[in-house]
Parts: C-alpha cells; sequence; structure tokens
C-alpha cells in the first residue's frame, strides 16, 4: 500500500563521498522564518540573491510523508509500460501526467536524451480531487488515484504552506505591496507535485553524462527531496560544474524563472542539471520528489516595477545590473507549454528548437 515502504532502491545506499566537489549552501530554518525570525529570513535572503540555492530544515515535510509520496511513485513506475503510457504527456507542451525516459534532449545536437521517467501531478487536480480534475482531465495511473487522499494532498498542502511562506518573505524583500506575490500565485497554475526515478548508470558511462538536461527551473519556487547525489550547479561565473551533497531531513530548495523575471534579477533562477551520482552511489537507481510552485497560468511574466510600494527601487536597481535579462510578453501558462514542448525530442529538427525550449539559462551552456 502506498505510505508503508520506501522504494526498495532505497536500501543499502552508499553514503555521498567525500572526495568530490560540493557547492556550499546555507542551511535556513522555516520554523524560524514562518515565525518571523528576522536573522534568518535576512540569510534566506543572501541565499535566494546569491546562488538562488538553500538547503531548508524543518519544513515538516516528514519522513512518514516523503516514504508515501516514493511508495506512490514506485507503484507507478512499476506499472507496465503500456499502461503508463495512457497518461502519457505528449508532446504538445502539457506538463502534467507521465513521461517516460528517453523522449527530452539533453543539449542541442539532438543525439543525447534523458534517462529519467516521472509522474507529475498538478496541484489544482490534487485538490480538486476527487471531483472534475481541471488539468488532467483523463486522471492519473490507478496508484497515483489511491494515494490522492493520504498521500498526495498532505505533501503537495505543506510545500504549498512553505513556498507561500517563502514568497511573503519575498514580496516584503522586494518592497512590493502587500499580497502582490501571493495573488500572482493563488489561482489555476502549473503548480504541480513530481516524482522522478532515475536508473543506475551503467559502469561505462561518463561521470558527466547527463541525466536531466542543463535547465533553469520553469517557475517560482522548487522544494526537492532526494536520497542520492546527482544535483549540480553551475554558480554565476565559474564554468566547473558542483555537487548538491544530500542531507537527510533537509530539502533542497531553489528560485526559478518566474521570480528571476518578477525581481528584476534580484532573485537568482540558478541553472543546474542531473548527472549519475558521484562514487559508489551511481549502482543505485535515484529516486527525487519535487513540488514546484508557479504564477497564475494567465500572469504576465514581467518585472513588477508598478507593484512596487512608494520609494522602493530595489527591482529597478537591479534591471539596470541585468540588462539581458529574459523579459517576455508570455504568460506563465505560455512560458511553461513552450518550454516543455521544446525539450520533447519529437519537436526537435534542429538546434533553433532546442533553443526555443530555454528560458534564464546561462548562454554558454544553453
Amino acid at each position: 500500500m502506498p505510505g508503508t515502504t520506501y522504494p526498495a532502491a532505497f536500501e543499502g545506499i552508499p553514503p555521498f563521498p567525500d572526495d568530490v566537489e560540493t557547492v556550499p549552501l546555507l542551511v535556513i530554518d522555516y520554523e524560524l522564518v514562518k515565525n518571523g525570525d528576522e536573522n534568518e529570513i535576512n540569510r534566506l535572503w543572501e541565499a535566494a540573491t546569491t546562488l538562488g540555492f538553500w538547503y531548508l530544515k524543518n519544513h515538516g515535510a516528514d519522513e512518514t510523508m516523503l516514504s508515501s509520496m516514493f511508495a506512490m511513485g514506485s507503484e507507478v513506475m512499476n506499472l507496465p509500460t503500456e499502461e503508463k503510457m495512457k497518461y502519457d504527456q505528449g508532446n504538445n507542451g502539457i506538463s502534467h501526467g507521465y513521461k517516460q525516459p528517453g523522449n527530452v534532449n539533453t543539449d542541442a545536437t539532438g543525439k543525447n536524451q534523458d534517462s529519467a521517467e516521472f509522474i507529475n501531478i498538478s496541484k489544482d487536480d490534487a485538490l480538486a480531487y476527487p471531483g472534475p480534475l481541471p488539468k488532467l482531465k483523463m486522471g492519473y495511473p490507478a496508484p497515483a488515484e489511491t494515494a490522492m487522499e493520504a498521500a498526495i494532498k498532505p505533501f503537495i498542502r505543506q510545500s504549498v504552506e512553505v513556498n507561500d511562506t517563502v514568497l511573503e518573505v519575498f514580496n516584503r524583500k522586494l518592497g512590493l505591496k502587500e499580497g502582490t506575490l501571493a495573488r500572482k500565485h493563488n489561482a489555476y497554475s502549473g503548480s504541480e507535485a513530481r516524482c522522478i526515478r532515475t536508473p543506475p548508470a551503467p559502469a561505462d558511462v561518463s561521470p558527466d553524462k547527463v541525466a536531466l538536461l542543463a535547465h533553469t527551473d520553469f517557475g517560482s519556487l522548487s522544494f526537492l527531496h532526494n536520497r542520492l547525489g546527482g544535483l549540480q550547479v553551475l554558480p554565476p561565473g565559474h564554468t566547473k560544474w558542483l555537487y548538491v551533497r544530500p542531507m537527510p531531513g533537509h530539502a533542497i530548495c531553489n528560485v526559478g524563472d518566474s521570480l528571476a523575471i518578477f525581481s528584476g534579477g534580484v532573485l537568482q533562477s540558478n541553472i543546474h542539471r542531473v548527472v549519475p551520482p558521484p562514487g559508489d552511489q551511481r549502482a543505485h537507481e535515484r529516486w527525487s520528489l519535487v513540488f514546484f510552485t508557479r504564477p497564475n497560468d494567465d500572469e504576465r511574466l514581467r518585472p513588477l516595477v508598478d507593484d512596487q510600494l512608494p520609494g522602493s527601487t530595489l527591482i529597478q536597481e537591479g534591471l539596470a545590473k541585468k540588462p539581458g535579462l529574459t523579459q517576455t510578453e508570455e504568460t506563465a501558462g505560455e512560458w511553461l507549454a513552450r518550454r516543455t514542448k521544446m525539450q520533447r525530442t519529437a519537436n526537435i529538427k534542429s538546434a533553433k528548437d532546442f533553443l526555443a525550449s530555454r528560458g534564464t539559462e546561462h548562454t554558454q551552456v544553453a
């Protein structure tokens, strides 16, 4: 039954090795942030405006909750392929549903595909269940629907609470009118939970073989839980990818493109990718669980200069420092659909097509 055990792949995982270079992330205490501790809020702001990644502890998504979600994901991934493909996302820019491995390009050549499979469950669908589903009207694989009340809804509600609290902090720090960011994230959107399985890396595969392409996240905030290494970030101004060390009980959080654009580049949406886990971990399946908070589908992605309080200049100053920041007339829904669609191998006929999947990524690795 969902919620009883982790996938068997979690048993006997070797420790993350100490001989690989990792990126130092600030550890932020969610309970302190939630309770208004200004020192912790300032540390969160520092993390979000420099690298755009941080660890989060005391976030309320406990081991029982995560175990339930991973068990659901394991049951979905173990279904016959033909059953999973009934819920396939397709090639038209739909993000919710099942994605099989090997149908997303990892670079502009068209020769290299990803190795990850996952199930995406819309926040709006989960919270509407068992009523009519506004996003994936066909529904979800049976193990996901069975776990909707006991596992998926609790995880999504906790994730929404965490990310909404962070958005409130950023709203105040950016000098925006009260509730501005909240209103941009309170209606139908691309927000979703994702459970991901990546197979063990063969012994002869390069440690730099990309399992999930280098990208910036499509939305506003990501709330990630994983047990193995493999996530890497490329800090601004660097040419070397650095691993993010998994830490038990700590989520890995990051800013996405929407907040980078809303803030005029003050908040950092940093490029990252997934490669085989380092050391002895590479022989194991890699499982991860993430909740993506994305803006309302009809929100236009633009710097929120006109939404600032009188006298607030932070966003204008950010734009002055980053004149090349992506600015678009797309809505958040259009942005998500374009980027999702143009990653799919079936839609890529040239490098130009692949570049149409890009967001605010560094140009040297786009």
